[in-house]
């Protein structure tokens, strides 16, 4: 930790730029690009876990990731002798017809708290994927719902088979599993995995990737989402995720935290394209795709502002130069609304010479940069 310090009043006094690196993630890579000199701080190996079952707490180092955090909670729950828990997952795929697409996707867009029973709706979580594929030799589009619930799969069932028929789900669609396991599996590994794996800091192999966001704040009516499949299809490489709002969201206020989107969102939109292929053609290609998709879906989602998703970092959403408040405020009021003024209220106080920067951080109300 000393050497954080060290680091830092020798880049002020040097005048060089400082990138950060945690252990966190960041689809645009602002930790190591910039136009000027600058040099990475890395705190990625700063990731120590100090897990209070008590008061149910914990600290958490810079460095450390979602998956260490999760293993030490898991750790010390079965250590201090709290139950892990049986949390049922449920994963459902298959090909639907457009008016199944339609049908489904309305009743989803009225939000899992506008549809299920509002009793259950805090122990659900939705999450539906969009997808351009082939299928005997025909383009078309294919949805795939996966949830986790809270709850015995039996209840589950019941509850998704009134509410969401087109899905024919049965208890061979879920798995019962402890809490750890259910990690892993949202996770993509496979079930059965040891939970150590949660640990392991390796990467992987790296691809090439853009993604976007939105906010759907109203029903797409079905005229929309028919023509959403057509551009789906027409574009033929970028997927939808739909999350879905409402339950706990609702109950927190926007101004609680600086994460704004809570109540009045029926679920937020991720927009992804993933390609193998190197060099700027293949780059230009596949943005453009994502691009394209999130200009068509303009007139469906969220405006004044425009609203997008910090964790889902999206430089096309604004970045600075000069660090203004003008500047930060394209960006800023997208991911953080009404909250960006205090925003800027705490850099003022904090680093009002604007020490800590990238292109897309909030800036003091005047910056000497």
């Amino acid at each position: 930790e000393s050497h954080v310090s060290a680091a830092v009043i020798c880049s002020q006094k040097l005048g060089f730029q400082l990138k950060i690196r945690s252990g966190g993630h960041d689809y645009e890579g602002l930790s190591y690009v910039f136009d000027k000199p600058f040099f990475v701080l890395d705190m990625f190996n700063l990731r120590s876990i100090t897990v209070n079952m008590a008061d149910e707490t914990a600290w958490v180092g810079a460095g450390a990731t979602l998956g260490e955090l999760y293993y030490n909670i898991w750790k010390n729950s079965k250590v201090h002798g709290f139950p892990a828990g049986v949390c049922p997952t449920v994963g459902v795929g298959g090909h639907l017809s457009g008016a199944g697409y339609g049908t489904l996707i309305r009743k989803y867009g009225l939000s899992v708290d506008h549809v299920v029973d509002a009793k259950l709706v805090d122990n659900l979580f939705m999450r539906m994927l969009l997808q351009p594929v082939t299928r005997n030799k025909k383009k078309t589009a294919r949805i795939s719902v996966i949830a986790l619930y809270l709850g015995d799969s039996d209840s589950l069932v019941s509850l998704l088979q009134k509410d969401f028929p087109e899905l024919s789900i049965g208890k061979s669609n879920c798995n019962e599993t402890t809490w750890i396991d259910s990690v892993l599996w949202w996770a993509n590994f496979d079930l059965g995995t040891p939970p150590t794996a949660l640990l392991d800091r390796d990467l992987n192999d790296a691809g090439f990737l853009k993604r976007k966001s939105d906010y759907v704040q109203t029903p797409i009516p079905k005229s929309g989402l028919e023509s959403l499949w057509q551009k789906m299809i027409e574009l033929g490489k970028v997927g939808m995720v739909f999350n879905a709002y409402g339950g706990r969201m609702d109950q927190i206020k926007p101004d609680e935290t600086p994460f704004p989107h809570r109540a009045g969102n029926l679920y937020k939109i991720q927009y992804s394209v993933n390609w193998d292929q190197p060099g700027s053609e293949a780059d230009k290609n596949f943005t453009t795709q994502a691009k394209l998709l999130h200009d068509f879906m303009t007139p469906f989602v969220s405006k004044n502002p425009r609203s997008a998703y910090f964790n889902y970092r999206d430089i096309d959403v604004g970045s600075t130069k000069k660090w203004s408040y003008e500047e930060g405020k394209v960006y800023g009021e997208s991911y953080f609304n009404g909250n960006y003024e205090r925003l800027v209220d705490v850099k003022t106080a904090v680093d009002a010479n604007n020490f800590f920067r990238n292109e897309q951080s909030i800036p003091p109300r005047s910056s000497k940069i």
